[in-house]
């Protein structure tokens, strides 16, 4: 970072601006210059990322009818207001801030984004390719487990507008990708699944009224059509859902790879949820798969920040003490785009 400190709230701004949403952008930046709104902020949970919190319990109020002159500024919430959101956002925090502090002070952003899928897509086939059998998936951290029935979505990759891929293209639900780079990823025949189960800490229940909003919320309120998305995929996953074990991934994640039948390939994975890990955990992580990889070979895919805006697709595989990793793609958090590299 050329030797200078961390600024986390322009780096928000930034990313937001990148990825379309000039409001989050705008207010990030606001919150840049104003101690007392970083401040409430000061006791989230440690790992918790605080622009997410403080925007999404707002969002969160406003969804759940709190009336201030903030939603004319929130595309939907019917806002057309193309003003500096700024001013009446921080009033809003201000006058709604004993309801804002217990929100942001006990949720997490375990934020499920469909549109990672795109990006999971590929790489299940990659992991198919490699592994000559089935796929028993373990996902760590999947939040509601929407990316769990990754392959119930279609994708559509596309340069310049023009569609360069597709997979499903009849799919209840087709996400857009753009492409980048030279390289197309595979969207040949989907891979055979064998089983899915996810571990997570803090499960969503989509049953709840309170978890489905709070999971909306976290979407960013000028980006309608991620929203829409949402509740196509949430409509998806009632119809199969997937089993979702609730507790220390790291703890369960054993006896799950035990249940893995012996013709299928163990492939764990995970998308922007192991950040949350510290280094102790991530190593006992490794030190799982490579013990499991003793007695089979396990994959892993992962898909984790790594640079600013930037997201690697990898690899890994475990094998007899041993792991040979390599990159597949770098992406958007999001999956808005993707460049292929394998």
């Amino acid at each position: 970072m050329s030797g200078k400190a961390f600024d986390y709230w322009q780096f928000f701004a930034d990313d937001a601006r990148s990825t379309g949403s000039d409001r989050y952008a705008r207010l990030s930046e606001g919150v840049r210059g104003d101690e007392e709104l970083q401040a409430m902020c000061a006791n989230a949970k440690p790992g918790q990322p605080h622009a997410n919190l403080l925007f999404g319990a707002v969002h969160f109020l406003l969804l759940r009818g709190a009336q201030h002159s903030l939603r004319e500024f929130y595309p939907d919430m019917g806002g057309a207001n193309k003003g500096d959101p700024f001013p009446a956002f921080r009033d809003f925090c201000l006058s709604y801030r004993e309801k804002l502090l217990p929100l942001i002070h006990s949720r997490v952003t375990n934020t499920n984004e469909v549109g990672r899928s795109a990006i999971l897509h590929p790489g299940f086939r990659v992991a198919a390719e490699e592994a000559k059998a089935p796929l028993y998936l373990i996902e760590v951290g999947p939040s509601a487990g929407l990316n769990m029935i990754w392959d119930s979505y279609g994708v559509r990759y596309h340069r310049n507008g023009e569609t360069i891929a597709a997979i499903g293209a009849g799919a209840p639900l087709v996400i857009e990708c753009e492409l980048r780079g030279e390289k197309t990823p595979p969207t040949g025949a989907p891979p055979k699944i064998a089983g899915r189960v996810g571990l997570e800490l803090n499960p969503v229940d989509l049953a709840n009224a309170d978890d489905r909003d709070w999971l909306r919320a976290l979407m960013w309120p000028d980006q309608i059509a991620r929203a829409e998305r949402l509740d196509k995929a949430i409509a998806l996953f009632e119809k199969s859902k997937p089993e979702i074990r609730s507790g220390d991934a790291l703890a369960l994640l054993p006896e799950a790879m035990a249940d893995a039948p012996r013709d299928a390939a163990i492939c764990v994975y995970h998308t922007i949820a192991v950040y949350q890990f510290s280094t102790a955990m991530k190593q006992t992580l490794d030190d799982i798969l490579i013990t499991a990889g003793l007695r089979r070979p396990v994959l892993r895919l992962s898909f984790e920040m790594e640079a600013l805006h930037e997201c690697i697709l990898r690899l890994i595989r475990y094998h007899d003490g041993t792991k040979d990793e390599r990159a597949l793609a770098s992406s958007h958090p999001h999956g808005t785009w993707i460049e292929w590299r394998a």
